[in-house]
Order: C-alpha cells, then sequence, then structure tokens
C-alpha cells in the first residue's frame, strides 16, 4: 500500500469501478498528495473519524465512462479533487468550510441536513473557495 499521507493511500484516491487503468503521472500524484497534505489529512484529525474516499484521481478516460464533465474538464482527473464521507458528513462540510483553503466545497445531493457526500478540491495556488450546492440538478452558489 502506497501511503499518501498519515490516513490516505494511493490505492484509496485512485479506487475506480470501472475495468479501466487508473493511475496518475507524476504531476497529478504530487497533486494528490497535496490535497492529502492539505485537507484529507487534516481534517481527519480534526472530525477524529474515518473518512472514506468515493472518488480521487480519475483519467479522462474513466471520466468520461461514468459520464463526468469533459469540458471544463474536472479535477478529479488532475489529482485535485476527492469525493468523501464519514459517519456526519454536514458537520465535516463545516469543518472544511470553517477551517481549511480550499477551491471548491460541494454539498452533494442529499437534503438540506445531510449531504450524501461532499466534494473538496485544493489547487497549490489560487483556490477560490468556492461553495457550492448540488440540487435537483443544478449548482447553486452558497
Amino acid at each position: 500500500m502506497s501511503k499518501l499521507g498519515k490516513y490516505f493511500s494511493l490505492e484509496e484516491l485512485t479506487v475506480t469501478h470501472e475495468n479501466l487503468e487508473n493511475n496518475p503521472g507524476p504531476t497529478e500524484l504530487l497533486k494528490l498528495k497535496e490535497l492529502v497534505k492539505n485537507i484529507l489529512d487534516p481534517l481527519r484529525e480534526m472530525i477524529n473519524e474515518p473518512i472514506a474516499v468515493n472518488s480521487g484521481f480519475r483519467t479522462l478516460a474513466i471520466n468520461k465512462a461514468i459520464g463526468r464533465a469533459q469540458n471544463p474538464i474536472s479535477q478529479h482527473t488532475k489529482g485535485e479533487a476527492a469525493d468523501i464521507e464519514c459517519f456526519d458528513n454536514a458537520n465535516m462540510f463545516q469543518v472544511i468550510r470553517e477551517h481549511f483553503q480550499f477551491d471548491q466545497l460541494i454539498w452533494e445531493k442529499g437534503n438540506d441536513k445531510q449531504p450524501d457526500w461532499v466534494h473538496v478540491s485544493y489547487k497549490a495556488n489560487g483556490n477560490r473557495n468556492q461553495i457550492l450546492k448540488y440540487k435537483n440538478g443544478k449548482y447553486i452558489q452558497l
């Protein structure tokens, strides 16, 4: 198992259910390590509970196979994003919102009390701190 940080492995951040290879290149691997170092590992310690990664890095082929964004290119394909969940996704969302620098933070589906999962992305430079909610097929700014 290749550790990217204290709590997260390369295998967790490249898991896919598609029958396609999902190996990040050197640039994407570096960005995954930055995501773990700056968001995922400290978040895990802050909320003091396990965090499951539903989707981290995705090749363009995998991104296309699952019907995700091609234009603009998804941050998942750059190694900058992860879809995560834990026991209390709403609390995790608020902790990220209040304590971290991020590029995007998205409350994904669910209801007004709990998202089904949380999308978070991080860039080494130029984080927008954009907060969105995906509801009824649309992204709305929060």
